[in-house]
């Protein structure tokens, strides 16, 4: 008697050469996908910003103010909502900035002159409610002047960014807070996420935050018309590096370094610029927010 061999089987080198190739093609797609949705995105958000910013220099041409900052009578005779008796509830002074009578004062005072910029209430609150009834943007958003609970998008527009961001309108201002000089008088478009009615938090990532930087600015987070900017609910105006952590000052030259929570740094080297993280983390820590200057 004898055995019969019993004959093996397995992959061959051009079995096993094809299914590389096929696992090489299928994650290849996958990160082409990936970067398409990511271009895609940044491109929605330019578009939306740029549309909402012509609505309002149209507004501002036809209504000589512009939208939450009109003034009474025009706001009541142009079929607007009916604006209050103080400071950032549609006093006309060019600024967009909360209601100085939020916290039971009629002019919010501190180090100088200067009141709450808290979305959610005053002219804030009644900038996108002015657009949407003027017919220049869509969606119906709530403005009463007050301060209230409501949710967000009953508020203010979603952002292309997706991930419950959203576009909030902003005003600071110029003074002095103990010496340092940490507030403009620029208007800004804010993309960002908000943890609460009146309190910003930084969630964008520093890869969306320089790709939308660089199409169309210069792609630096302390420079130019799109900063790394939020303004907080007493109007200061400042630099968000991870939620939580602000540089007061308008310009920061300090040594910065890079980190999983930051979303600029200077590699540690004071006194050089500062560039957004997107060697950490492969640029997708939530750490930034984004102030587009209305133009």
């Amino acid at each position: 008697m004898y055995s019969k061999k019993q004959k093996k089987s397995g992959f061959t080198l051009i079995e096993l050469s094809i299914v590389l190739v096929i696992i090489g093609l299928i994650a290849g797609g996958v990160l082409v996908g990936r970067d398409l949705i990511h271009a895609a995105e940044i491109r929605a958000q330019v578009s939306q910003i740029e549309k909402y910013n012509a609505a309002t220099n149209t507004f501002k041409v036809k209504y000589n103010a512009l939208p939450g900052d009109i003034a009474e009578p025009n706001a009541t005779a142009f079929g607007f909502v009916a604006r209050g008796s103080n400071k950032g509830e549609g006093d006309g002074d060019g600024a967009i900035t909360g209601s100085g009578d939020l916290y039971g004062v009629s002019d919010w005072n501190m180090n100088g002159a200067y009141y709450a910029s808290v979305q959610g209430g005053g002219e804030t609150n009644l900038f996108w409610n002015d657009l949407a009834k003027a017919g220049l943007i869509e969606g119906k958003y709530i403005g009463d002047n007050t301060l209230n609970s409501y949710n967000l998008n009953e508020l203010f527009p979603s952002s292309k960014l997706g991930n419950g961001h959203v576009i909030v309108w902003s005003g600071g201002f110029t003074g002095n807070s103990g010496g340092t000089n940490n507030r403009d008088r620029y208007n800004y478009f804010n993309v960002l996420k908000m943890n609460r009615i009146d309190w910003p938090a930084s969630n964008i990532t520093p890869s969306q935050a320089y790709s939308i930087d660089s199409k169309i600015d210069d792609g630096l987070p302390q420079s130019g018309n799109i900063q790394d900017l939020v303004i907080n609910i007493f109007g200061l105006v400042y630099y968000a590096n991870g939620e939580g952590a602000w540089f007061t000052a308008v310009s920061d030259t300090s040594a910065t370094p890079a980190s999983d929570t930051s979303c600029f740094d200077n590699g540690g080297n004071a006194g050089t610029t500062q560039k957004y993280s997107v060697g950490t983390n492969g640029g997708n820590g939530l750490n930034c927010a984004l102030s587009f200057r209305f133009q």
